[in-house]
């Protein structure tokens, strides 16, 4: 699944409804394939870029996507980047509009844990402002939508900045070297020309005579 190693301890959050959104995007594009063969035969198929992209596409931006925290850092598993953030590199999570990892340099959002929409909050449960780690709280223990237990960005910070609070309260982190850490981003070139290649072919079975 991803570009970079994780060594012990490996935690992965998904979104449900992301898996949900893939096994649809392949229910339209196998029927979508099957219907074309039955009618057209298997020449008809030649025309199928379209469908081939649903398919892909299913896979790349719900499937794939992913947070993963293990011992050395954070790794955001998006469909286009791999990015690994090291606990010394990290300063702050953010949950505003999706999960999102702020180094001294830049920020770097996840693909896989989005922040609830406006109504996100208002279906809050008591249950759900409990047990967070202590960044999570604002002024007089107030929760930002986004990291609610019940949302999808909320359950990724928390486990990330669980993690990270832990390093940090046990001594293991040296929090004084966020400037001269490196966060690693990683080009998925696969993903980048397959994606090139299908919208091609997509516009050249949808412009066919």
């Amino acid at each position: 699944m991803s570009s970079v190693p994780h060594a012990g301890n490996v935690e992965v959050f998904k979104a449900r409804t992301n898996k949900w959104f893939a096994w649809l995007s392949w229910l339209v594009a196998g029927l979508g394939l099957a219907v074309t063969a039955a009618a057209g035969g298997p020449g008809a198929l030649l025309g199928a870029g379209p469908l081939l992209s649903i398919g892909f596409l299913g896979w790349l931006l719900f499937w794939m996507p992913a947070v993963v925290v293990h011992d050395g850092g954070t790794t955001l598993e998006n469909p286009f980047r791999s990015i690994e953030v090291p606990w010394a590199a990290l300063v702050n999570v953010d949950t505003r509009y999706a999960l999102t990892l702020i180094t001294p340099m830049r920020s770097y959002a996840s693909w896989a844990a989005p922040a609830p929409g406006i109504w996100g909050g208002r279906n809050a449960r008591p249950e759900d402002l409990k047990g967070l780690p202590a960044a999570s709280y604002g002024p007089a223990k107030s929760v930002r939508p986004g990291d609610l237990k019940g949302t999808d960005s909320g359950q990724a910070a928390r486990l990330v900045r669980g993690r990270w609070e832990e390093l940090i309260e046990s001594g293991s982190l040296d929090a004084g070297n966020a400037d001269t850490t490196n966060v690693r981003v990683t080009l998925r070139w696969t993903a980048i020309v397959t994606t090139a290649v299908l919208l091609a072919a997509s516009y050249w079975g949808v412009t066919l005579p």
